[in-house]
């Protein structure tokens, strides 16, 4: 597989945007090949989080609701980062499949390629959630000013993470830098090393 950063970026865009449309009004799946399955798969992980989360918010929700949308949340972000990862292997995979290797003195970068497009992933939920607060009509124009000043915000860092993320691509393509899978090695869903769930185990020993 050839990729070319810049189309590359614009089909993640494109992806993000027009799957949280979509997932608003059906179940979420995924119908995306090679690399672009893969950034659907994180990105879907953040759409089922940004709504449990907002159900964990809820001042009307039952303890024991609370309870099970913790659990979601912790295992959706699990996940969210696990896919991250496999977004920066897809690639490595790709610089493999063309050969491609770092230049002598090439630099890392303060993030991966796969963060930047789980940011962006976050990036697009967040629009669209504020798209949808200016279609409200039991709101004033104090509101609605509000919301437009942040939506217009949100698009200009959205559109300046997705040049850098561009340069990040075109500078690994190029060998200008090293692209490294950074695992996140989350410990709270990792029953030997979470101190609360290896004391409980040991207890009912």
């Amino acid at each position: 597989m050839i990729l070319e950063p810049r189309k590359f970026v614009d089909s993640v865009l494109r992806l993000h945007r027009e799957t949280v449309a979509l997932w608003h009004e059906q179940d979420p799946d995924n119908s995306y090949d090679d690399i672009l399955g893969v950034v659907c798969q994180q990105h879907q992980y953040n759409f089922l989080l940004w709504h449990e989360e907002d159900i964990a918010r809820s001042p009307d929700v039952s303890d024991q609701r609370i309870a099970m949308v913790k659990r979601a949340i912790d295992g959706y972000n699990q996940k969210r980062n696990d896919w991250i990862e496999r977004i920066d292997e897809a690639l490595i995979d790709c610089l493999f499949q063309q050969s491609i290797m770092p230049q002598r003195g090439a630099r890392l970068n303060t993030e991966t390629p796969g963060s930047a497009i789980d940011r962006l992933s976050i990036m697009s939920l967040r629009i669209y959630h504020l798209k949808e607060q200016l279609d409200r009509d039991d709101v004033g124009a104090a509101h609605v000013q509000k919301v437009t000043e942040r939506l217009e915000r949100c698009r200009l860092q959205r559109s300046d993470l997705a040049n850098s993320l561009v340069e990040l691509i075109q500078d690994i393509f190029a060998g200008r830098k090293v692209l490294k899978v950074y695992r996140q090695m989350k410990m709270y869903n990792d029953a030997t090393l979470n101190p609360y769930l290896y004391a409980r185990d040991k207890k009912a020993a």
